[in-house]
């Protein structure tokens, strides 16, 4: 008798309700009346839903699950004989497993770790699947649905961490102005200080200077005198009175203009000044 096995297909042979061979696809010759086609099966890859359930994580959150599961018969004759109602089996065993994979994990570990969970599941129901003449090739969760009161707990956590992000980057940035203020006040005080201090030493510089030539002049009039120059004497004392009114003039609250009492005196003082000078160039000639 011809048999016409499908592309995709297996089909099994029974002889007298005993397993003798598998038909792959194609045109077929079995024997009529002692051998017949025992189980067809599917040998492409295919999908199967797992139910939505409800899975105790291991910190007692009770979460819903479900996903799928991708499988490929690759030898009928264990497939058929080896287990009954394969995919109910698979179905089962890949429900028992996502209860275990999940129930040794937390509740933040299950929902950021899928792809762990994926892998682990494929690894424990292919070992299982195998001797069924099943490759299960993948294993993919669909959903982990908290209940919504654990939703809401995790939207408020999530807003609070966030706002206690906010709060502390705005700290860190009021920190770090005041930070720079005050280096800022620190670097204007130092620089203040150097400029008082150059200021000082340049004062105190000027006035060893003016020290050293008032020295210098009292001397030369001191030396002037010892010889018995009178011009030398007159020097000296118009100096000392011209300078007094001058600081006389130039007083904020002074409101009369002191004229010099004796100013022939002055004069005659002042004119000491060129007597100086011509006999100073006269004992250089």
């Amino acid at each position: 008798m011809a048999v016409v096995v499908p592309q995709g297909f297996e089909y099994t042979v029974e002889r007298f309700g005993r397993y003798t061979q598998t038909l792959r696809p194609g045109l077929r010759i079995i024997i009529p009346l002692v051998d017949k086609i025992g189980r067809k099966q599917n040998m492409m890859e295919q999908v199967l839903d797992v139910m939505s359930q409800e899975v105790i994580t291991k910190d007692n959150a009770v979460v819903r699950v479900d996903g799928v599961v991708f499988f490929q018969v690759i030898d009928a004759a264990k497939a058929s004989y080896e287990v009954n109602k394969l995919e109910l089996a698979i179905l089962n065993l890949t429900m028992t497993n996502i209860r275990t994979v999940l129930g040794s994990m937390d509740l933040d570990e299950s929902l950021s770790k899928r792809d762990n969970i994926n892998s682990a599941l494929l690894h424990v129901v292919d070992e299982a699947t195998t001797p069924w003449g099943v490759k299960v090739t993948r294993i993919e969760i669909k959903d982990i649905a908290p209940p919504q009161d654990l939703v809401d707990a995790m939207a408020r956590q999530m807003k609070a961490e966030r706002e206690k992000r906010a709060a502390i980057l705005e700290s860190e940035g009021f920190k770090q102005s005041e930070i720079l203020r005050a280096e800022g006040q620190k670097t204007a005080a130092v620089l203040e200080a150097e400029g008082r201090k150059e200021a000082a030493f340049r004062d105190a510089e000027a006035r060893e200077r003016e020290a050293q030539a008032e020295a210098q002049a009292t001397k030369m009039v001191s030396t002037a005198i010892s010889e018995g120059s009178i011009q030398a004497v007159n020097y000296f004392v118009a100096q000392e009175y011209i300078q007094a009114l001058t600081k006389m003039a130039s007083a904020d609250n002074q409101k009369v203009i002191f004229m010099p009492l004796e100013a022939s005196s002055v004069i005659g003082s002042i004119g000491g000044i060129s007597e100086l000078a011509k006999e100073a160039f006269d004992k250089k000639s």
